[in-house]
C-alpha cells in the first residue's frame, strides 16, 4: 500500500556510569542475543532503543551481564504515526516547500517530507490522526499556497500525476496570444506607417491588450489573489502578476504582455521537463508486478500478488515477471535480474535455485516455491529504499530551503527600495520626475521577477533523486540523498578481506591430524563444531565434510572473540580457530606441528578437550575486480584500509597485492569498531566509508559515516543497517557509486552557480539603465528559462555515461 500508519512503541534506555570499552561490550552482547530488528544501539548517546516492549527485561540484563554497576534510565519514545498522501498538481518546487513549511506549522509532527519530485508528502507524528483529518489539513495548507493543489491518499489516485494542460488554459492562452499578436502589429503600422500616435492608438491598446492580458494571466492573477489573501506575499505568481500589473500602470503595456507569454511558455516547459524526470523515476516502480500466476490443486489461477502467501507455488512462463521471491522446484529458464542487481548478463536458473521478484523470464518457464510475502520479496524492498530515500535529506537541500526563505523577501524588498530611490540617488540616469520613476519602475519590475528561487529548490532534490535512480537501475541502493553527498567527501575507505575483497568461496586443502585422532576425525569434529555458525570459513568446511550431522548432539558456547569457535560435541569440548583464538583459551600450540612452506595465516587449529589435535588448511583467492577498485581509489587520493581477522602475513601479502595503504589482521568484529572509530577521528570534516559483506560486520557498518554492503539477498539484516546496499557481489559497484556521487554533485554545483550567476547579472546590471529595452525580457530567462535550464541538466544524473564498472 502507498499508504501507511506504522505504530512503534518503543523504551530508551540511557546508559550511564558506563565507559567506551563496556559500550562495545554491551553492543557485542545484545547483537549475539538479540534479533537486529527488536533494538537500536547508539554510541554517540549511550542509548539503547527497545523496539518490543516484551524484551524490554531482556535487554537490561543483558546491558547489566557486561557490569551491574551500569546504571539505566528508562524513557519513553513517542508512539510515532507515519502517514503518506500525494498532492496532485503540485508544479512548482517553491511551491512544494511553502506546503512543507505550513504543515509544518499547523499539524503537530516530528517531521513533514514534502518530494516535489513524486509528489509525496510523509508526515511522522506522536498524535493520533484520523487519515481524514489529516488530510483536510494538509489540503488547507496546500491551498493557501496553490488552490489547485488537490491531497490524495494513494498515488493511484492522482489524475494528473503527470501535469496536463487543460482544454480551457490552452483556449485562453491561444486567444490572448492571438489579440496580443493583432493588436501589436495594428499599433506598429499605424505608429510606424501612418504616424497616428494619438488617442486611437491608446484606445486600441486598452481595448485589446487588457482582454489579452487577463486571458493570459487568468491563473497567474487568481494564484496572486489567493496569496494575498493569505498574506503570503513571496510567490511566483504574486510577483509576476504583481511585476506585470506595475508594467502597465506605467504605461510598459508591451513588456507587460511579452512577460505573460514567455512566463507562460517557459513555466509550460519547466512542467514539461519534469514531468519526464518524474516519468524516469516512476519506471523504477515497473520492476514490480501486481498479478502472479497461482498453482492451487493443479490449476493455475491469476490473483493479486499481494494474496500470494509463503509457501504457494507460482509458475511463470517465457517474458513474465516474477512477483515474490522463490525456490525454483520444476523447470528450468534463462532469467534477466538486471533491475534488482544491475547485472546485464542473463543467469540461467535450475532446481533448488534461488530467485528474485522483479527478475524477467526470458526463455524458459519455472515453478517456484514463495519464500517471502508480497511486501518483503526483494523487489518490494528496493521500491521502498528508493521511495524513502527522500526522508533523508541531503545538506545542500536543506542549506538551499533556508536560503530560499531568505532570497525572495531580500531581493523583493530591494525593489521596493529601488522603485523609491533610485531616481533620488542617480539623478543623470533616473530624473525626478513621472519619467524617471518609471524607469525606476521597470529596474524593480526586473527585480520582483528575477526573485523567485526555483531553479535552486527546484534542480536540487531532482538531481539527488536522479542520482538515487540511476544507482538502483545498476543494483545499488542508496538510502538518502544525505548518504550520496556525503561520498562524495569521503577521505578513506575501509574494507573488510573475506567475502569483500577476496572471493570468499574458501575451500579446505589439507586437513592433517598430529594425535591419536584420524585426519576424518579431526574433520567431522570441525564439522560439528562449525553447525554453530553461519560464517564462510564454518561453510567451507562444511561442504569437505559432505554428510549429514544431527545437531542437538552440539552445544556452542558463546565467546566475545569471533575469530573462531568453542563448542561441546557429544560431551568433547572441540575449539576451533586461528592462532590467537587458539592462545586466548590458554591452549599450548606445539611449535614443530606445521611444515615449513605452510601459511600459518591459512591454518584452522583444532584442539579436541583443550589439546591441539590437528589442523585444517584453508585458502580464498583475491577478486580480479578488487585490483581496479584500489588502483582507482589510489587514483583519486582516496585512503584504502583493509582490515581483516586473518594473520599479518596473509593480511600483509593481500595488501602488497592489491595496493592497498594500511592494513590490520588478527581484528575481531569489535576491534573492527575501534580501528574505524580511530580512522574517523584523522578525517574530523571529512567522512570514512566501510565496505563489507554485512554478515558478521554489522557493528561497524551502522558506525560507518557510510556503511556499505556487498550482496544484498543474502540477508534481511543487510538491507537495513547498511546506508547503502549493493545487490550482488561486484565490488566495483563502490566505484560505481563514487562515480554516480561525483556527477551528481558536479550537476548540483553546476545548477547552483548557473542559478546564481545569471540572476546576480541582472539584479546588478538592471539599475545601471542600460539595455533596458531587452533586460525585461532577460528577466524571464534568469527566472523560467534558468529553472528549465537546471531541470534539464538535473535529468543528466539518472544516466553514467562515464561508467567505470564496464
Amino acid at each position: 500500500m502507498n499508504n501507511t500508519n506504522k505504530k512503534q512503541k518503543r523504551i530508551e534506555l540511557l546508559l550511564t556510569n558506563v565507559s567506551a570499552g563496556e559500550l562495545k561490550r554491551v553492543s557485542s552482547t545484545l547483537e549475539k542475543s538479540l534479533n537486529i530488528d527488536e533494538y537500536v544501539f547508539k554510541n554517540n548517546t549511550k542509548s539503547v532503543i527497545v523496539n518490543k516492549i516484551e524484551i524490554l527485561e531482556t535487554v537490561k540484563r543483558l546491558i547489566k551481564s557486561v557490569d551491574e554497576k551500569i546504571l539505566i534510565v528508562e524513557k519513553e519514545v513517542k508512539e510515532l504515526n507515519r502517514y503518506i498522501f500525494y498532492l496532485e498538481n503540485l508544479d512548482c518546487a517553491n511551491c512544494a516547500m511553502k506546503v512543507e513549511r505550513l504543515c509544518a506549522k499547523a499539524i503537530e509532527c516530528e517531521k513533514v517530507i514534502v518530494d516535489f519530485a513524486t509528489l509525496k508528502i510523509v508526515i511522522e507524528t506522536s498524535k493520533k490522526y484520523s487519515e481524514l483529518e489529516l488530510q483536510l489539513k494538509i489540503q488547507e495548507c496546500a491551498e493557501m499556497v496553490d488552490p489547485r493543489i488537490d491531497t490524495k491518499k494513494t498515488l493511484k489516485e492522482t489524475k494528473n500525476e503527470n501535469f496536463k494542460v487543460n482544454k480551457k488554459e490552452k483556449v485562453n492562452f491561444f486567444i490572448g496570444f492571438a489579440i496580443f499578436v493583432i493588436i501589436f502589429i495594428t499599433k506598429t503600422i499605424l505608429i510606424y506607417g501612418f504616424n497616428i500616435q494619438d488617442l486611437w492608438v491608446t484606445i486600441l491598446i486598452y481595448a485589446g491588450y487588457i482582454p489579452a492580458y487577463l486571458l493570459l494571466s487568468k491563473d497567474v492573477l487568481y494564484g496572486a489573489y489567493i496569496n494575498l489573501k493569505n498574506a503570503r506575499f513571496f510567490d511566483e505568481k504574486f510577483l509576476m502578476a504583481l511585476a506585470t500589473i506595475m508594467a502597465l500602470c506605467v504605461g510598459y503595456y508591451d513588456e507587460a504582455l511579452i512577460l505573460i507569454i514567455f512566463f507562460r511558455i517557459g513555466d509550460l516547459c519547466q512542467k514539461v521537463a519534469v514531468n519526464y524526470s518524474r516519468k524516469s523515476i516512476a519506471g523504477l516502480a515497473t520492476i514490480q508486478t501486481d498479478t502472479a500466476l497461482v498453482e492451487i490443486n493443479g490449476q493455475r489461477i491469476e490473483m493479486e500478488a499481494e494474496g500470494v502467501v509463503v509457501g504457494d507455488i507460482l509458475f511463470v512462463s517465457s517474458g513474465q515477471k516474477i512477483a515474490l521471491d522463490g525456490i525454483v522446484i520444476e523447470g528450468s529458464a534463462l532469467i534477466d535480474a538486471q533491475a534488482i542487481t544491475g547485472e546485464s548478463k542473463s543467469v540461467e536458473v535450475g532446481i533448488n535455485d534461488e530467485v528474485l521478484s522483479g527478475s524477467i523470464v526470458i526463455d524458459g518457464a519455472i515453478k517456484l516455491k514463495v519464500t517471502k510475502s508480497y511486501e518483503n520479496s526483494m523487489a518490494a524492498k528496493v521500491l521502498e529504499v528508493v521511495n524513502n530515500a527522500s526522508s533523508l535529506k541531503s545538506k545542500s537541500e536543506t542549506i538551499i530551503s533556508k536560503f530560499a526563505k531568505f532570497y525572495t523577501p531580500i531581493v523583493v524588498l530591494l525593489a521596493f527600495i529601488i522603485a523609491i530611490f533610485l531616481p533620488l540617488v542617480n539623478h543623470e540616469a533616473y530624473t525626478l520626475d513621472w519619467q524617471g520613476y518609471r524607469e525606476s519602475l521597470r529596474v524593480a519590475m526586473i527585480f520582483l521577477v528575477v526573485s523567485c528561487p526555483c531553479a535552486l529548490v527546484i534542480s536540487i532534490p531532482l538531481g539527488f533523486f536522479g542520482g538515487i535512480g540511476c544507482a538502483s537501475k545498476k543494483g545499488i541502493l542508496i538510502k538518502g540523498s544525505n548518504y550520496l553527498e556525503a561520498i562524495n567527501d569521503t577521505k578513506a575507505i575501509i574494507f573488510d578481506k573475506t567475502g569483500t575483497l577476496t572471493k570468499g568461496t574458501f575451500s579446505v586443502t589439507e586437513v592433517k591430524s598430529v594425535s591419536d585422532y584420524s585426519d576424518e576425525e579431526i574433520l567431522t569434529y570441525a564439522a560439528m563444531a562449525e553447525t554453530t555458525s553461519n560464517h564462510v570459513i564454518a561453510q567451507s568446511i562444511l561442504n569437505a565434510y559432505g554428510k549429514p550431522i544431527d545437531t542437538s548432539l552440539v552445544t556452542p558456547i558463546n565467546l566475545l572473540d569471533k575469530r573462531g569457535i568453542l563448542a561441546k560435541v557429544n560431551e568433547t569440548m572441540v575449539a576451533l580457530g586461528r592462532r590467537k583464538f587458539i592462545e586466548n583459551l590458554k591452549i599450548k600450540i606445539p611449535t614443530d606441528i606445521f611444515p615449513k612452506e605452510v601459511a600459518l595465516e591459512n591454518v584452522m587449529l583444532v584442539a579436541i578437550n583443550e589439546k591441539i589435535a590437528g589442523y585444517i588448511i584453508i585458502e580464498d583467492e583475491i577478486r580480479e575486480e578488487s585490483f581496479d577498485v584500489i588502483k582507482y581509489l589510489n587514483e583519486k587520493g582516496i585512503k584504502t584500509v583493509m582490515i581483516t581477522g586473518d594473520g599479518e602475513k596473509i593480511a600483509r601479502e593481500v595488501s602488497r597485492k592489491l595496493g592497498i595503504n594500511e592494513f590490520y589482521s588478527d581484528v575481531n568484529p569489535i576491534q573492527k569498531v575501534e580501528i574505524l572509530l580511530d580512522i574517523k577521528k584523522k578525517y574530523p570534516k571529512d567522512k570514512v566509508i566501510f565496505v563489507g559483506d554485512g554478515l558478521n560486520d554489522a557493528p561497524v557498518i551502522s558506525v560507518a559515516d557510510v556503511g556499505i554492503a556487498i550482496g544484498g539477498f543474502g540477508g534481511e539484516a543487510t538491507m537495513q543497517i547498511a546506508d547503502v546496499v549493493l545487490m550482488n557481489e561486484d565490488i566495483k559497484k563502490v566505484v560505481t557509486s563514487i562515480e554516480i556521487a561525483n556527477k551528481t554533485k558536479r550537476i548540483l554545483i553546476q545548477n547552483i552557480v548557473f542559478a546564481l550567476v545569471i540572476k546576480l547579472i541582472f539584479l546588478v546590471v538592471a539599475p545601471m539603465n542600460i539595455i533596458n529595452n531587452i533586460l525585461i525580457y532577460g528577466a524571464i530567462f534568469a527566472d523560467v528559462g534558468v529553472s528549465l535550464i537546471a531541470v534539464l541538466n538535473s535529468l543528466r544524473t539518472m544516466t553514467l555515461n562515464n561508467d567505470k564498472t564496464k
